[in-house]
């Protein structure tokens, strides 16, 4: 339950984190396009005056600053007075215009209202933009280039917008330094509201582990009970049917208790990592379980690598495989193929058999209790699977099950 606890709290923080970072992302974007767009407007009044607000326009027509229609009763442009229609505009921009020839050569200073450098820089800069249409130059300066048909010259244009932006830059910052506030604010409130949301689910975990701790050892005194009381009718009578499926069905109840009992152990970490030879694991056991397989006919196949070894808790290496050789043995129809192999940086352990099921995955295997039903009515495989996905989710693996041509597929990339 505390990896649980743990993983809701680093979701939601991580979850917090991108629609933050996403909704500060297209503020901070929008306010820059908005000054680009309004250092392109005064570009293009520059350019429309042939690069100098005292210029008369290119075509010839009236001062646009100076139309009626752009007038509201206030006597500013239509952008108010802090935007780039504000009369106030042209004594407050800082700007140069060059005209060149088709050369490259300077041919007029048209304006230079600038500080930052000299006339001299300015004509190298300008020059150098030749070629150019619009855009960021030196960081927080916007440029256009620009012809003019009449006397076949380009003109380039640079304003200085480091005033305009340095208020979208203090608010990226600000947007920065918010981000990583809320984010701690967001874990801390999130530990406090976590306690009291997963308070009740701890208390149920709890219970639920005491629940299994007492099943577990109330089946196994009646089963104890019953199998002494079997094995001695049997010395009194003899084996019968009866009593041989007696023994089987206690037996089977002897496995998921044991299983029940395990259920949970690896909820916690309990586990303890050690340097596992897998492959001589699976070999070992495989061994061991060949006559079993034989008595029941089904044709036993090996694809072992040599060499696998892993850090992981050796006692849960030797369940997961015994559960898969038990998973085999009671719902192979003819064949079991066991395979451990190594892809990259994953140790990758498969069994397959065949059943008779239908193609797709077969997920719901894992879920505790489950069982699928094959077509013609009999258990397959399920039950004890939920149990293997616990070790492997322990030991930060994968396993999936899917069904294909007849063909139950087990898959765990460890």
């Amino acid at each position: 339950m505390n990896k649980a606890a743990k993983k809701f709290r680093l979701y939601a923080v991580l979850a917090i984190f991108i629609v933050l970072t996403a909704l500060l992302a297209i503020i901070n974007g929008v306010n820059f396009t908005m000054a680009s767009e309004d250092a392109d407007m005064i570009t293009q009044m520059l350019a429309e005056r042939r690069g100098a607000f005292g210029a008369n326009p290119m075509n010839g027509a009236e001062d646009p600053q100076r139309q009626p229609e752009q007038m509201n009763r206030n006597g500013f442009g239509r952008m108010g007075p802090m935007g780039p229609g504000s009369p106030e505009m042209k004594a407050s921009v800082r700007y140069f215009t060059f005209a060149f020839s088709k050369d490259g050569q300077k041919v007029e200073t048209v304006a230079f209202q600038m500080s930052a450098v000299t006339e001299e820089e300015a004509v190298s800069w300008a020059a150098g933009l030749l070629g150019m249409q619009t855009g960021w130059t030196q960081g927080t300066y916007r440029y256009r280039v620009y012809s003019n048909p009449e006397n076949d010259l380009t003109y380039v244009t640079v304003i200085d917008q480091g005033r305009e932006l340095l208020p979208c830059y203090r608010i990226l910052i600000i947007s920065a330094i918010g981000d990583v506030v809320c984010l701690i604010l967001s874990f801390f409130a999130l530990m406090v509201v976590g306690r009291k949301v997963f308070s009740p689910l701890e208390e149920a975990d709890r219970k639920q582990k005491k629940f299994i701790s007492d099943a577990d050892k109330e089946f196994r005194l009646p089963l104890t009970v019953i199998n002494a009381n079997t094995e001695l009718i049997e010395r009194r009578h003899g084996p019968d049917e009866q009593t041989v499926s007696i023994r089987r069905q206690v037996k089977k109840m002897n496995v998921l208790v044991e299983k029940l009992g395990s259920m949970g152990i690896f909820d916690e970490g309990e586990s303890r990592p050690a340097e596992v030879v897998l492959s001589d694991f699976l070999r070992s056991s495989l061994d061991s379980s060949a006559e079993r397989f034989a008595a029941k006919g089904i044709q036993l196949e090996e694809d072992i690598s040599s060499d696998i070894t892993l850090s992981a808790d050796p006692e849960a290496m030797k369940r997961m495989i015994d559960e898969l050789i038990d998973n085999s043995l009671r719902y192979s129809i003819s064949k079991a193929v066991f395979s451990l192999k190594r892809e990259g940086e994953r140790i990758i352990l498969e069994t397959s058999n065949d059943a008779k099921l239908p193609d797709g995955t077969a997920d719901q295997v894992f879920d505790r209790f489950t069982k699928l039903e094959n077509s013609d009515g009999s258990d397959a495989p399920g039950l004890g699977l939920a149990y293997l996905k616990d070790i492997v989710k322990a030991h930060n693996g994968r396993v999936s099950a899917s069904v294909s041509g007849g063909i139950f597929t087990l898959k765990i990339a460890l």
